[in-house]
C-alpha cells in the first residue's frame, strides 16, 4: 500500500475506531464484551479515586455503555485478567503475562516501583509475609495489624503492605481477586499454576511486540507516542524499522513532518479514514486515565486538547476542578466536566462545565452533552443531575433547562 495522507479529522477518527469509540454501541454489553474491550486496548489502567466510578469501570462504560462493574472483578478472579505495572498499574489479559515477566525478573526495570531494595533490606519480614500467605491462603494488607504506630497515610504503608507490593512487583505474588476494590494477594504459583519462565518470549521479541501492540491499540501513532503506551524503557525498537520489515504501514497526517504508523490489521480502516468514510458520532465522558487522553502530549497533538489532572494540585490553584472528565463529542474533545456522584442522595453533580476555546455551545452540542451526562448519571444510580458553574456562563443555564425536560434527552 502506498503512503496515504490523512487530514487531522480523519486521523482522529482512525484513532477512535481502533479504540472502539467511533460510534455508539447498539447491543447491550455482556461480560465477554468487557474482556474483549480490555484485549482491544491491551491494558486497562487502575486508579482508586471514586468521586465518580473508579477509572477502570468508567473507561469500560465509555466504550460499552451500561454494564455490570462486577464483571471486571469476576474476570480477574477467574484468571482471565491479571494485574501488573503496564502503562501504570493495570488490568491485563492473562495471555499477555509472558510479555511482562521480564519486568518482574529484572529489579532495575521498574524504577521507583521496584521493591528490590525493600526486599533486600527487610528479607526476614518479607519471608514472614510469604510464609503467612503460604499457610493461610490469599491475603489482604488489612489482614496484618499495624504495629509501627504510624497513621497509615498514602505514603506510610505498613511494613507488610510494602512487602506485599514488593513481592507483587517481583512476580512472587499476584492479585488473586479484589475485595471492595482492595487487592487480595496469593502466591503466583497458585494464581497462575503451570507457568514456567521458559515460556516467556525473549526480550527482543517483547520489545517488538510492545511496539506492534501500541500502534494497533492507537490506530495510528507517531514514533514518539509509542513508548508511553506500555511505559517501555530504552532500548526501543523503532516503528520505522518494523515498517521497513513490512510489519507496520506508514501514512502521513496533514501538517505533520514525521510519518505515522498503522498496524496492518487496520489497513482497511486506514483506507476508509483517508477516503473520509469514518464518521465519529460518539458523545461520552472519559476517565482522566482513558487511553485516549492519558498521554497528555498525544491528546494535545492529535486533538488540540491541553489536559492535566488537577486532583494533586492545591484546591486554590485548580483551573477546572478536582477530577475533570474530558468530553468526547463526534471526534473532538470539546471540554471537561468536574463531576461528583452523590450516590446515597441519587444526585450526579456537575460542579463545573468548561468548553474548549472556540467551541460554540449550539443547541445540538448541548443536547449531545446532556444526553451523555444523563446516561452516565443513570449508570451511577443517580436519577437527578445538578449543574453548577460553567464556562461560558450561559452553558449552565442552558443545561439546566434541558435537564428540567427529561423527555428531550436522548435515551
Amino acid at each position: 500500500m502506498s503512503e496515504l495522507t490523512l487530514g487531522i479529522g480523519a486521523a482522529r477518527a482512525l484513532h477512535l475506531a481502533a479504540q472502539a469509540m467511533l460510534q455508539p454501541r447498539r447491543a447491550r454489553a455482556t461480560r465477554d464484551d468487557v474482556l474483549a474491550a480490555i484485549r482491544r486496548m491491551g491494558v486497562l489502567q487502575i486508579d482508586t479515586i471514586s468521586v465518580v466510578a473508579r477509572s477502570p469501570y468508567l473507561v469500560l462504560w465509555s466504550r460499552l455503555g451500561d454494564y455490570d462493574p462486577v464483571w471486571l472483578e469476576t474476570l480477574l478472579a477467574e484468571g482471565k485478567l491479571f494485574e501488573y505495572w503496564a502503562h501504570e498499574a493495570c488490568f491485563v489479559p492473562i495471555e499477555d503475562y509472558g510479555l511482562y515477566r521480564h519486568r518482574m525478573l529484572d529489579p532495575h526495570s521498574m524504577g521507583w516501583k521496584s521493591g528490590a531494595s525493600w526486599m533486600k533490606g527487610h528479607a526476614e519480614q518479607v519471608d514472614r509475609v510469604l510464609e503467612h500467605i503460604r499457610l493461610n491462603g490469599a491475603t489482604r494488607a488489612a489482614d496484618f495489624e499495624r504495629t509501627d504506630g504510624k497513621s497509615g497515610g498514602w505514603w506510610e504503608w505498613k511494613p507488610e503492605k510494602r512487602s506485599l507490593e514488593a513481592l507483587f512487583t517481583a512476580g512472587k505474588v499476584m492479585v488473586a481477586r479484589r475485595q471492595n476494590f482492595h487487592r487480595v494477594y496469593d502466591l503466583a504459583e497458585r494464581v497462575l499454576p503451570g507457568w514456567d519462565d521458559s515460556r516467556a518470549p525473549a526480550i527482543e521479541e517483547v520489545r517488538r511486540e510492545f511496539v506492534l501492540r501500541a500502534v494497533k491499540a492507537l490506530g495510528l501513532a507517531r514514533a514518539a507516542w509509542v513508548p508511553d503506551y506500555h511505559r517501555t524503557r530504552a532500548p526501543h525498537v523503532a516503528p520505522q524499522a518494523l515498517a521497513d520489515e513490512g510489519l507496520l504501514l506508514r501514512a502521513r497526517v496533514d501538517g505533520w513532518k514525521d510519518p505515522v504508523f498503522v498496524h496492518p490489521d487496520h489497513a482497511a480502516l486506514l483506507e476508509e479514514a483517508a477516503a473520509g468514510r469514518l464518521n465519529p458520532t460518539v458523545t461520552t465522558l472519559l476517565s482522566p486515565f482513558d487511553p485516549i487522553v492519558w498521554d497528555r502530549r498525544r491528546a494535545l497533538e492529535l486533538f488540540g486538547f491541553d489536559y492535566r489532572l488537577e486532583c494533586y494540585t492545591p484546591a486554590e490553584k485548580r483551573q477546572y476542578g478536582y477530577f475533570t472528565l474530558p468530553v468526547l463529542r463526534r471526534g473532538q474533545l470539546i471540554g471537561r466536566i468536574d463531576a461528583k456522584a452523590h450516590r446515597a442522595a441519587g444526585v450526579f453533580e456537575l460542579k463545573s462545565v468548561a468548553l474548549e476555546p472556540g467551541v460554540r455551545p449550539s443547541e445540538r452540542l448541548l443536547r449531545d452533552l446532556a444526553a451523555a451526562v444523563a446516561r452516565c448519571a443513570r449508570w451511577h444510580g443517580c436519577p437527578a443531575v445538578e449543574v453548577g458553574r460553567s464556562d461560558p456562563d450561559e452553558v449552565a443555564a442552558q443545561l439546566r433547562a434541558i435537564f428540567f425536560l427529561p423527555e428531550s434527552i436522548a435515551a
